[in-house]
């Protein structure tokens, strides 16, 4: 089905007549403004073409009437209304929150094979966890000293994938503060649905830092049904190298010393979540895949009908014709400025051949 949005631009049709109509004619043309001694001649070949020219006006004319026609149409917004579409999906508002503090620069995890420290290893699973998240709306919360909003919840993964990509080790502090991460998201989260409220945390230490104690902030979640599922980053084992990297010297440390389950534990259990431990790569590769395998909530269905507009079909033929009728308009100027020379050129030659030689006159007196 074809529509058209501003129906009301079709009043505008009178307009070229109605200009025609108010605006003051044009000088006599029976006027003379130029002399052309050779005007009988070019009268002659006008008279003969009357007829031809009268067609060409109707002619122009009914173009600059089917021009103005598209015009209108184009303006008036033509658009093309598809059948009715019906999307089921299931969905829910995923927050994450993601760790940025000064421990995350620990280099104990591996990517490809490569050492890399915690929050590089945590974007690049990340990244493969938001590419499978096809119905859900997520956001992203990153938190150190204090908790902020990087991204509010959204379908744009692509963006969402370029702000995680830019969170930058330090930027919201030196500290760790849990419980205003989990504060932030229940802000963000309290007006949803509760079967669609969650929140993953990832951290790799312990809260020194924040308003909110993390289980108060827990206890808070659980009471507006957001569930909480906590993740541990890193290590239990790290081989320090010895002098000039060499094993001589060299010692065994635990760089996740400083984690603390027990909290990250009580709060899962308080929002009805679940807490995991990733000790390297593959286990948090793992855990966001355990993740996948929560129960989503069925949206409502939407119906939406495809729209797509069609003004640029009037508004293209428009420019054709008007592109068509300048280059003949060219074309006929410049035929009809070649005919005149030649007129003029044989209008010359034949006031020469008539011309009395005047020294022939002189010698017969």
């Amino acid at each position: 089905m074809i529509i058209f949005e501003w129906i009301w631009v079709w009043i505008l049709f009178p307009l070229p007549w109605l200009f025609r109509w108010v605006l003051p004619k044009a000088a006599n043309a029976d006027q003379a403004v130029l002399r052309v001694p050779f005007f009988n001649n070019v009268k002659e070949l006008s008279d003969k073409k009357l007829l031809e020219g009268n067609r060409k006006t109707i002619k122009y004319r009914f173009f600059l009437f089917l021009m103005w026609l598209l015009l209108l149409t184009a303006a008036a917004g033509p658009r093309y209304i598809g059948e009715p579409v019906v999307i089921r999906a299931e969905a829910r508002d995923l927050m994450m929150a993601v760790d940025v503090s000064l421990s995350m620069r620990q280099q104990d995890l591996r990517v490809k094979g490569e050492q890399v420290d915690r929050l590089e290893a945590v974007k690049s699973v990340l990244h493969e966890f938001i590419e499978e998240r096809k119905t859900d709306r997520m956001g992203l919360i990153l938190f150190g000293s204090n908790a902020y909003l990087q991204t509010p919840l959204t379908f744009d993964k692509k963006t969402l994938r370029i702000l995680l990509n830019e969170a930058q080790i330090g930027i919201a502090g030196r500290q760790t503060a849990i419980g205003d991460a989990i504060g932030l998201a229940l802000k963000r989260l309290k007006d949803r649905p509760a079967e669609s409220k969650v929140l993953i945390l990832l951290t790799d230490g312990a809260n020194t830092a924040g308003e909110i104690p993390p289980v108060q902030a827990a206890k808070l979640a659980a009471e507006k049904q957001l569930r909480i599922y906590t993740v541990g980053v890193g290590a239990d084992e790290m081989v320090t190298p010895g002098i000039f990297g060499s094993s001589f010297g060299s010692r065994r440390i635990n760089p996740s010393i400083d984690l603390d389950e027990d909290t990250l534990r009580s709060i899962a259990e308080l929002t009805g979540g679940q807490y995991f431990r990733a000790r390297n790569t593959e286990e948090l590769r793992h855990i966001y895949d355990l993740l996948d395998d929560l129960e989503p909530t069925e949206a409502d269905p939407e119906i939406f009908r495809p729209i797509q507009s069609l003004y640029y079909w009037p508004l293209g033929i428009v420019m054709a014709l008007t592109f068509l009728m300048a280059a003949y308009s060219i074309i006929q100027t410049a035929w009809k400025n070649q005919k005149t020379a030649a007129l003029h050129k044989t209008h010359s030659a034949t006031l020469t051949d008539n011309k009395p030689d005047t020294k022939t006159t002189r010698q017969n007196t």
